[in-house]
């Protein structure tokens, strides 16, 4: 039963994993001639960050470690059940660290191109 509660938020996680790449920045004027080319090319970029998404399997397994040895000592838990409950705790904040990382990504790399 644990198992179905699991698996629709590790895909929802897993959906968002992408989103801090595809940031759409709001502008306070006209956007010039090359500022769809820098947008593609910088959100390209981005996305082939590709150490943030070990970094959050790094979390999310650090998280299953704490979440087990926690259920294991709880009177009432159980490791398993910690260990899934901390992987995805730590799963969902190294994803929402990446995103975040990747959205100051596209921005620098804007200002870099004079945007």
């Amino acid at each position: 039963m644990k198992h179905l509660i699991v698996l629709p938020a590790v895909l929802a996680v897993t959906a968002c994993a992408d989103s801090g790449a595809n940031y759409q920045p709001i502008l306070d004027g006209q956007p010039t001639v090359a500022f769809q080319s820098d947008l593609a090319a910088c959100q390209s970029l981005a996305r082939n960050q590709n150490q943030f998404d070990q970094e959050t399997i790094g979390a999310a397994v650090l998280g299953a470690g704490a979440g087990a040895v926690l259920g294991e000592v709880d009177d009432e838990g159980d490791a398993l059940g910690g260990a899934i409950v901390g992987a995805l705790a730590g799963g969902a904040a190294g994803a929402v660290n990446a995103n975040e990382r990747r959205e100051a990504i596209v921005i620098e790399c804007l200002r870099g191109r004079g945007h």
